[in-house]
């Protein structure tokens, strides 16, 4: 998830593949005078990424007791189509979804969480389900986009959607395979590393990918985007041949632990930006360890970002302070009182206001979304997207990185 979805759009602009994609150089802004739609949150361009970080901010709103405005969710139910579906963004929410439109899994299980987690909208995630299962590949995963082929990412963010939906993951079968086995299929042995891969390659190798790690640990876990400390055992790579599903999970948690030992972060998967944190990637490796191995786990990376990821969320928005609160409450640490920095607060004051402070919450939080958004920096929570897509663009190509992340404000790393 980098802010997750980035590497999912990515997936789908794998899938786009051979057909020309646009020259994006830069993350698109709303021009001053294109006003963002009503109860959205952020304020730059969602095109790419408006469905995802609207899903995070009201899981992670909800996490805290905090009630997101009517405004805020019915902005969300708005952008399904009819099918069940939800694509990144639809401008025009009260014109029918046609054949140019791209709807994808990502969008479409981030919602499902979002609106399960609320209640009340049983109607609009079955039918979300009910899509999702139709167009599930034969090994039993999902690409980002219908008909492309499985990847790690996907695969993991519908597991949690079927979770959340009170589906079961593994009795969601294609052709005899679940889920788990197009994820287990994604691991590496021990002697490289236990890692995921996001897909194979175009020889059918694998190459480790810690954004994909993180989504599989959760995903073979049957977790979504909000997970709780685990009481498994410290991750420790083992097994030799084809791992289970469980040992799939702890051999992902011990890469993930051994790539953060030395700094205490992921580092950043961009072309250019050798040994540059890696925030979002972080903070899901955080809610990855926290769920396999407990909240000790974890500790380490939650305690970088504690100390490093302030400046990060006030840049890119609203997924961003809810991912680092979703870390926080799945390593069981305050986000109200997160380095210093009250993270509710800040993911309230980027939409609507809330309703009312939930149980766990406070006036304070209520008041801070008063007058609706703040603006933020150009980079928002779709915000790293735009880098993404024009990474993806370059990708798509040629310039060989060899594969693509997924995370609609989500990344890769190698």
């Amino acid at each position: 998830m980098n802010i997750r979805r980035s590497a999912a759009a990515l997936a789908g602009i794998a899938v786009l593949g051979a057909a020309a994609a646009p020259a994006v150089a830069a993350s698109p802004s709303p021009s001053p005078s294109a006003a963002l739609p009503s109860g959205l949150y952020g304020s730059t361009d969602p095109t790419y990424d408006g469905v995802w970080r609207q899903s995070l901010a009201l899981l992670a709103q909800h996490t805290v007791g905090v009630r997101p405005a009517d405004e805020a969710v019915d902005w969300l139910t708005g952008q399904q189509c009819a099918d069940g579906s939800f694509a990144a963004f639809r401008p025009d929410a009260a014109a029918a979804c046609d054949a140019k439109l791209m709807v994808d899994t990502n969008s479409t299980a981030a919602a499902v969480q979002a609106l399960a987690a609320l209640g009340g909208h049983d109607a609009q995630t079955g039918k979300a389900v009910a899509w999702l299962k139709s167009v599930q590949n034969d090994d039993g995963g999902w690409g980002y986009t219908p008909g492309g082929a499985s990847d790690a990412n996907s695969t993991s963010v519908v597991v949690g959607a079927l979770a959340a939906a009170g589906e079961k993951p593994a009795g969601t079968l294609k052709d005899g395979k679940s889920p788990y086995d197009a994820l287990v299929k994604l691991a590496l042995p021990c002697s490289d590393g236990g890692a995921f891969a996001y897909q194979p390659d175009k020889d059918g190798k694998l190459a480790a990918n810690a954004d994909a790690t993180a989504a599989a640990v959760l995903g073979i876990l049957g977790k979504g985007l909000v997970a709780e400390a685990g009481q498994a055992a410290a991750p420790t790579c083992s097994g030799s041949g084809g791992p289970t599903p469980v040992q799939a999970a702890a051999n992902g948690a011990a890469y993930l632990a051994q790539a953060v030992r030395k700094d205490g972060h992921l580092t950043s998967a961009l072309p250019g930006a050798d040994d540059q944190p890696d925030y979002g990637n972080t903070a899901d490796a955080v809610v990855a360890l926290a769920a396999q191995g407990g909240a000790a786990q974890a500790r380490q990376p939650l305690q970088w970002l504690e100390k490093n990821a302030a400046s990060w969320a006030e840049q890119s928005g609203p997924a961003a302070y809810a991912q680092l609160i979703l870390a926080a409450h799945a390593a069981g640490t305050d986000p109200r009182a997160f380095g210093g920095r009250d993270l509710v607060s800040a993911l309230n004051s980027t939409g609507p206001a809330p309703k009312a402070a939930g149980a766990t919450g406070d006036a304070k939080n209520a008041e801070d979304g008063k007058d609706g958004k703040t603006t933020e920096a150009a980079d928002d929570s779709g915000s790293s997207f735009g880098v993404w897509w024009f990474v993806g663009v370059c990708l798509v190509a040629g310039i060989g990185v060899g594969f693509l992340l997924s995370g609609r404000a989500k990344r890769r790393q190698p």
